[in-house]
């Protein structure tokens, strides 16, 4: 049995930490916040994403199709809100049915259960859509993500973890093992010193910096975007059923805006993505100038805007002007206007982009001795959070010496 600290209670991070419970492992989650999820795994859409966009063979495209599985059976087993209602992608112009015939291939290759469909059977679906052609996907659905975090939290602590919230790891070191004397890893936080046998970090936002003085020298850098959402009116959201997504645009890295029912009922549209100007940067007003000088600093993110020059300047658009906001959803759904938009919380997402200005597109964790640090987990992060955790375990006990791994 190991004493193992994970870093971050997301949804990564509470799975992590409940799997090496569920084991054996006395397990200590960490969080500077004062709640669980209170960043990206509790401000996103809550879709249960099904694998489809996802280059095949990846990370991403296998364990989105296996957590597809294991995160709905684990919130049923649980009772945590969650129901498989698929989603319509749609084509709204003649040019976006080659892009809509790549993601019917992508979804044979990537095992999901996808068809065509003409637009008189994607009106069977959703009766107020516009398409020239849709892509029916029917693993995807919705859940109640903050419920996941609260039922793993609990998991944790049935199995005689604990989960401290308020206390921030400043940094740690890895002590070597040595004849006489086991090693450890040293964690200083804000609040006490801790050794324990092993450390996990799943810190999102603040990945880098946590295993930069942690003694690691990241691949990547995070650069945090901003993805604003609004809620349609009640009147408006009765024109939406389910999910309808666009297909997305191949000169932009991002899906593009699209409208989605969540468990509780209400009708999500968005989100456009802005670089935030701070790493938890939710609104126009949250600047944080040593963030900022993060960000600007780091070369990949010139490259990155050098490419994405027009469609960053629409997305820029869009956070600006509800008008504009509402006439992009208003190609998925005719009729949608500025005044059927309602303000919701914004996300902020953790992209972890290269030096050469190429975002990191799979799943991207390091090692080093005793500890593992997720350095990339966008999504399908949150559908994936149960088979991201086996897979860190075993990393985990990779670094481990033969007598502390299970």
């Amino acid at each position: 049995m190991s004493h193992v600290l994970v870093v971050g209670s997301g949804i990564v991070g509470l799975a992590v930490a409940a799997r090496l419970a569920a084991r054996g492992d006395q397990v200590t989650v960490l969080d500077k916040e004062d709640g669980l999820a209170l960043h990206q795994t509790g401000r996103n859409s809550g879709v249960v994403h099904s694998g489809l966009y996802y280059p095949p063979g990846s990370l991403k495209a296998t364990m989105a199709a296996a957590g597809t599985r294991s995160l709905t059976a684990y919130a049923r087993e649980r009772g945590v809100p969650v129901e498989i209602c698929g989603k319509l992608v749609v084509a709204t112009s003649e040019r976006e049915l080659p892009g809509l015939e790549k993601l019917a291939d992508r979804a044979v290759a990537n095992g999901v259960p996808a068809r065509r469909l003409t637009p008189a059977e994607a009106r069977e679906y959703e009766p107020h859509v516009r398409a020239v052609g849709a892509l029916r996907v029917e693993s995807t659905g919705i859940v109640d993500y903050p419920g996941v975090c609260r039922a793993l939290a609990a998991d944790v602590e049935a199995a005689g973890g604990s989960v401290v919230l308020g206390e921030e790891v400043l940094a740690a070191r890895t002590v070597p093992d040595r004849p006489g004397a086991r090693g450890r890893v040293e964690v200083r936080t804000d609040k006490a010193d801790r050794e324990v046998d092993a450390l996990v970090v799943c810190a999102g936002l603040h990945a880098d910096r946590i295993a930069r003085a942690c003694g690691l020298e990241p691949e990547a850098r995070i650069v945090p975007f901003r993805g604003e959402y609004f809620e349609l009116t009640p009147e408006a959201g009765e024109q939406v059923r389910g999910l309808i997504y666009p297909v997305p645009d191949p000169r932009f890295p991002f899906l593009g805006v699209h409208l989605t029912r969540g468990i509780e009922g209400h009708v999500h549209a968005g989100p456009n993505a802005v670089l935030a100007l701070a790493r938890e940067g939710y609104t126009w007003r949250d600047v944080s100038p040593g963030d900022m000088a993060d960000a600007l600093g780091w070369p990949g993110l010139w490259r990155l805007a050098a490419r994405n020059l027009v469609p960053g300047a629409a997305e820029v658009g869009r956070s600006l002007s509800t008008h504009a906001f509402a006439r992009s959803l208003s190609r998925l759904v005719p009729g949608i206007t500025a005044g059927d938009l309602v303000p919701a919380p914004a996300g902020v997402r953790a992209q972890a982009l290269r030096r050469d200005g190429g975002l990191v597109d799979d799943f991207l964790v390091q090692t080093t001795a005793r500890q593992v640090h997720v350095l990339n987990a966008p999504s399908p992060a949150a559908t994936a959070s149960l088979e991201i955790a086996r897979h860190i375990v075993e990393q985990l006990d990779a670094t481990l010496p033969l007598e502390h791994a299970a």
